[in-house]
């Protein structure tokens, strides 16, 4: 059976290194001529944190080119966005009629949000909107609309994969197996630091820029911390955020000779405008597409009417097939 892989992208914010690592690269690396590849941007999933339109019209756009940019091609792969697919939203209803409260009250999000506010004294519910406790639904529904056999995830996103697999199994049973159960490729949990060692993110305010100049991302690199050993005094590597980041972009000899430039005492500053090189040289196509892409105002459009005539014929005749199954029907 031919595979069909699915990639949702969620638009909050602008991506940074860290993403292009951990996320674009190896969903990238999974598109085939032997499987069908699914890319969509979910931004309604973005409404559940961010209410300012202005950022949510900004990240659908610098989202979709950096994603572009970094070799996501619509000829090869279905590209759409998911406010351009209503039936995603219908099926979304179709299945909270069916999904249980007490799966939902088990997703990891929404109860780390409950523990916070029982620990701080607050009403357990306190911030928490139903697009939050809701959002497993909606990306079920974002799966099972297009009949995915396999998603990519991270350890952390296993949960959501089982709870997909659970709502299908809930409507299969209760109508008709009509609704394909996907099955999680499980990814590597790659752990990108940012300048000040934690995990890169931007909640943290300590992410390196993805799609920036040559001048703001040699800046980025030069605030990374590092320990107060002078050059000439031996470093180990294996604790070390820059390091951690040129292992990243370097091949094998290079990160070797990396390793003995530590033991022989290398200063910190030529390892940062090492690290500059590598990551420069990698993305500096990217960037460079992504400037062209950036001058074409109407690209984003057409992409995404294009992506959305390709795939809806699927979604529309899944949706008539479930509505007939619970009995809602066209009156001839």
């Amino acid at each position: 059976m031919r595979k069909r892989i699915l990639t949702g992208i969620t638009t909050t914010g602008t991506p940074h290194i860290g993403n292009y690592i951990g996320a674009i690269k190896p969903a990238l690396e999974l598109v085939s001529p032997d499987n069908d590849s699914y890319f969509f941007l979910a931004d309604y999933h973005a409404l559940i944190k961010q209410t300012n339109p202005a950022e949510i019209e900004a990240s659908v756009k610098n989202v979709a080119l950096a994603w572009l940019s970094s070799g996501l091609d619509p000829e090869q792969s279905y590209f759409y966005r998911q406010s351009d697919i209503p039936e995603v939203h219908e099926l979304t209803w179709l299945l909270n009629c069916s999904a249980a409260k007490g799966l939902l009250n088990r997703a990891h999000a929404y109860k780390a949000i409950v523990a916070e506010n029982t620990q701080s004294g607050s009403d357990e519910d306190k911030a928490i909107n139903m697009g939050l406790f809701s959002y497993p639904v909606l990306m079920a529904a974002d799966i099972l609309i297009f009949s995915a056999t396999h998603v990519p995830v991270g350890p952390d996103q296993a949960q959501h994969m089982e709870m997909t697999r659970d709502i299908a199994g809930k409507f299969n049973h209760t109508y008709s197996n009509l609704l394909t159960l996907p099955e999680a490729i499980i990814q590597s949990e790659i752990s990108v630091p940012g300048n000040d060692g934690r995990k890169m993110s931007k909640s943290y305010n300590n992410i390196i820029p993805f799609l920036c100049s040559e001048k703001a991302l040699q800046k980025s690199i030069s605030k990374i911390v590092t320990n107060s050993l002078a050059p000439g005094e031996s470093k180990d590597y294996k604790a070390c955020t820059l390091f951690q980041l040129y292992s990243f972009f370097a091949n094998a000899e290079e990160i070797n000779n990396m390793k003995q430039s530590y033991k022989d005492g290398i200063g910190w500053g030529d390892v940062k405008k090492d690290l500059f090189t590598a990551i420069n040289n990698e993305i500096l196509p990217i960037r460079e597409k992504y400037i062209q892409f950036n001058d074409q105002p109407d690209l984003l459009n057409d992409l995404f009417s294009d992506g959305a005539r390709k795939v809806r014929p699927h979604a529309q005749e899944l949706v008539g097939r479930l509505r007939e199954a619970v009995g809602i029907l066209k009156i001839v």
